[in-house]
């Protein structure tokens, strides 16, 4: 069966990130694809987590950080001066590496986003957007009787399930997630893989994983950094399979990172 073309909704060209005279990032220039996972790997300090961090401009909140270079999103240029940082992070969801509930309920983890964004008009709304989101999350089942209780009380992988509900409550076009895995149990990390996989039926997703098996299991493009350089981006099966430079061979192969 041919898969049919995705639409490109990022389109990042020249990227380069500095971080007071150090450069992290060095003329990056990658397509991301719609409806589909896009993995980043390479060795820790490669700069593949402030890659992703620039795509919903949390680079800002960094004094010495200058971003340079352009990144579209569905057409929009988000470095642009007229662009509302808040509306792209509605836009843009984000799934940190070590799971981050509110101190708040279940419920208002969830409710949280589209209460500051205004996205519905009424108790009974929200109650079905709650509801919706922890379903796609794959949450729902576990916790439907207990929405008021505190989020911080689950256990690590439903706490990090919470946030992806959190973040897909908002409607974003595209989900960053950095590590989203990392701090979780074998068992944990096998549910929330299968829901990035579900997930990307319906959004653009990017991925920062230290564990190639994971970018193999999930992604359907993999883009390989070393040292602040993209190396190499392909399709996943392709690139591990039959890499077309030798320095993503040699990081594939374990003789460096």
């Amino acid at each position: 069966m041919v898969e049919t073309k995705k639409e490109i909704i990022i389109e990042c060209k020249n990227l380069d990130v500095y971080y007071g005279n150090k450069q992290a990032i060095k003329n990056v220039s990658l397509n991301v694809y719609d409806n589909q996972v896009t993995a980043l790997i390479g060795a820790s300090g490669c700069g593949k987590s402030t890659f992703l961090r620039c795509f919903n401009r949390m680079n800002d909140v960094i004094d010495i950080c200058k971003v340079t270079g352009e990144i579209h999103i569905n057409g929009e240029d988000i470095y642009s001066k007229e662009q509302d940082v808040e509306k792209l992070r509605e836009k843009v969801g984000m799934v940190f590496q070590k799971p981050n509930p509110f101190p708040k309920s279940i419920y208002d983890n969830v409710a949280y986003g589209p209460r500051i964004h205004n996205l519905t008009n009424s108790k009974k709304e929200l109650d079905e957007l709650v509801e919706k989101s922890l379903i796609k999350a794959s949450l729902f089942d576990e916790v439907k009787d207990r929405l008021k209780e505190s989020g911080t009380a689950l256990s690590g992988g439903q706490q990090q399930r919470l946030c992806i509900a959190r973040a897909i409550a908002v409607d974003p076009k595209v989900i960053l997630m950095d590590e989203p895995c990392s701090a979780l149990d074998p068992i944990a990390t096998a549910k929330i893989e299968e829901l990035i996989i579900e997930l990307s039926n319906a959004y653009c997703i990017l991925v920062v994983t230290h564990s190639m098996q994971q970018a193999a299991r999930i992604s359907k493009r993999t883009a390989f950094f070393h040292l602040g350089e993209l190396i190499e981006v392909g399709n996943t099966e392709e690139l591990f399979q039959k890499p077309k430079n030798k320095m993503t061979h040699d990081y594939i192969t374990g003789r460096f990172g």
